[in-house]
């Protein structure tokens, strides 16, 4: 057996690490710059979209509005991006503190959740428009490619609300199709995205 020894501030002969097949491969970071969307569509510019990973995995970093109030929202294609229309069914639930100390709360919000909704589908709520305020998050994609289950998804986000207020928000829910989904694309509740960057990974089982 291997023995694992430190020195120097290096760590030598590992043989394995547990779980190591389970990575993250990167496959394609979009960069906004008063963007109207961010669309990752299968088989364009090197996106790969299909089934040759099981889980897709979006992270979204210092996603900054061009207005004040505006939330990031996406959808789900099932013709290479001609149409963004899937119909969406989920769940919101958020946590927010301001910088004041003086108002917080957890809850369920009615009127970010989607119920057959084939409209963009919030993954947070609305962001400050100062220099210094943003959205950053992730989103999990699970079994795009499928042609017999429905396409679920989750997110989690943190944004830096109008009024100096931090939010944390827990979305998720499933696209009511089973076509195969091949396109995602990310935009603003309203206005463009004024700067930030969207990585998409693909995530291996085994």
């Amino acid at each position: 057996m291997s023995i694992v020894t430190y020195n120097n501030r290096s760590i030598a002969n590992i043989s394995a690490i547990p779980g190591a097949a389970k990575s993250l491969t990167h496959i394609k970071t979009l960069t906004a710059s008063s963007s109207s969307t961010l669309s990752f569509v299968n088989g364009s510019d090197d996106v790969v979209l299909d089934s040759t990973y099981p889980i897709y995995v979006f992270k979204f970093i210092g996603i900054h509005p061009s207005a004040n109030n505006r939330a990031i929202k996406f959808n789900m294609s099932t013709d290479t991006g001609s149409n963004y229309n899937v119909a969406k069914t989920s769940t919101a639930f958020y946590a927010y503190h301001n910088e004041a100390g003086n108002d917080q709360a957890v809850g369920y919000v009615t009127g970010e959740d989607h119920a057959q909704d084939t409209g963009f589908a919030f993954l947070s709520n609305g962001t400050g428009g100062d220099n210094d305020q943003a959205i950053s998050g992730e989103m999990f994609l699970f079994n795009p490619s499928s042609t017999t289950f429905v396409k679920h998804y989750t997110s989690k986000a943190i944004n830096y609300g109008p009024s100096d207020y931090a939010y944390e928000w827990r979305m998720a829910g499933y696209g009511n199709t089973t076509s195969a989904v091949d396109a995602i694309q990310f935009k603003m509740s309203a206005d463009n995205i004024d700067a930030g960057t969207i990585k998409l990974y693909g995530l291996k089982d085994s």
